[in-house]
């Protein structure tokens, strides 16, 4: 029993640093938005084009990461990624224009989706193996990874506002946790005919080796899509927003994703006590009403302290959505795994891009409301999803392997 515990504790820290690892380098480069903006002197709808381009990355990874999660396994597949991640900084440092930034850009949508598939099929595998129950944990190393990030840019730029001096320090950390992943990192096993587990009804039907979703799954892909567009448009619009609306200041700036990452840790270390008292349906519709009336009121009534209390309930709210879905999503079968996982990745990178085309158009303030109405989108599909109950673990099929070798 001692030995198992151990096991255990093993995996959930090297993972728990993927997860970190991830949070930690998507909010490094996206909270230096302002300076790239800057830098190479771009309107808000060509920062959004940039993040567009990310999200178009994201969504071709898909029907790679599925083969290569077959070919590979998630902890090749992790440690190659992240590799690509810490040199995608590097490239970003580098460019000397805005189309090599797209570049870089979409490079990083494709090891994103790569590294989100990957850790979730490790953190979904782990729950499985030990009958533990940690996807909302793990979730929070994502937002602590985040929060570091935040914290890190907002204390370089207090010093340097030097892009190179803080994607140096960032690559460092990236490293540090990328070593620590490889201490316990599950190994690749085969799948143990895990479609064949699934429900008959649930599941994805395959015709010709293309996987078909469900109707629960598109509904999981759908919540899962408006969930991190809500939650992606905080990492990626929460700076702009405080600098050029709020007229906050350089080194507050960077905080607005601070608050949402400390409410989005907090919440998601409750949130599997929550899980098991209310039930995964209900915390993620009250949760996600919860974050877009919060921000529709923080919009209306404007200023920096309002704001951030908006930017509170955001990230309160939408804590638990994605390691519902995750875990919902596992019970399909793989292959709703992967697709979930990367609508989900999807959502998080192209979604906000649809903000700055808002942006540009009209205001951020509009750009911000339709990251309101995002989150009020998940309350009504998560009405339409078949949650698992917190006793079925047990009769769970394996579908969330590490590969299917």
């Amino acid at each position: 029993m001692l030995r198992v515990r151990d096991d255990f504790l093993r995996a959930h820290l090297a993972i728990a640093a993927l997860f970190c690892f991830l949070g930690f380098q998507y909010a490094t480069w996206v909270s230096r938005l302002p300076a790239l903006k800057t830098r190479l002197d771009l309107d808000d709808g060509r920062i959004g084009l940039l993040l567009m381009v990310c999200g178009i990355g994201a969504a071709v990874s898909f029907p790679l990461v599925a083969s290569a999660m077959k070919r590979f396994g998630s902890r090749s597949l992790a440690t190659v990624s992240a590799i690509g991640l810490g040199l995608v900084l590097a490239g970003l440092t580098l460019a000397p224009n805005y189309p090599v930034l797209l570049a870089v850009a979409c490079l990083d949508g494709v090891a994103v989706g790569f590294l989100n598939v990957a850790m979730n099929a490790q953190g979904a595998a782990m729950e499985l193996r030990f009958q533990r129950t940690a996807m909302s944990r793990l979730h929070a190393t994502f937002s602590a990874g985040s929060l570091l990030a935040a914290l890190l840019a907002s204390g370089v730029t207090a010093v340097t506002t030097t892009l190179s001096a803080h994607f140096a320090i960032a690559a460092a950390v990236l490293a540090v946790l990328l070593l620590l992943a490889q201490t316990g990192m599950l190994a690749d096993e085969p799948a143990a005919e895990a479609a064949a587990e699934a429900p008959a009804d649930a599941g994805p039907a395959k015709r010709r080796g293309i996987p078909l979703p469900s109707r629960i799954t598109v509904w999981m892909g759908l919540a899962m899509v408006f969930g991190t567009v809500t939650e992606g448009a905080m990492n990626d619009w929460s700076a702009l927003y405080l600098e050029n609306v709020v007229q906050a200041s350089h080194q507050l700036a960077p905080m607005g994703i601070a608050v949402v990452s400390v409410m989005m840790v907090l919440a998601r270390l409750f949130a599997d006590g929550w899980r098991t008292r209310f039930g995964d349906g209900r915390i993620v519709r009250v949760g996600s009403t919860v974050a877009g009336l919060g921000l529709a009121l923080a919009l209306l009534a404007g200023g920096v302290v309002p704001t951030l209390i908006g930017f509170a309930c955001v990230g309160l709210g939408v804590a638990a959505v994605t390691p519902c879905v995750y875990v919902a999503a596992a019970r399909q079968g793989s292959d709703a795994l992967a697709l979930v996982a990367a609508t989900g990745t999807t959502g998080l990178l192209a979604g906000p891009a649809l903000i700055g085309f808002i942006a540009n158009a009209s205001s951020l303030v509009w750009g911000m409301g339709v990251v309101a109405a995002s989150a009020l989108v998940v309350a009504l599909c998560a009405t339409r999803i078949r949650w698992p109950s917190l006793d079925a673990d047990a009769d769970a099929a394996p579908t969330a392997a590490l590969s299917e070798a």
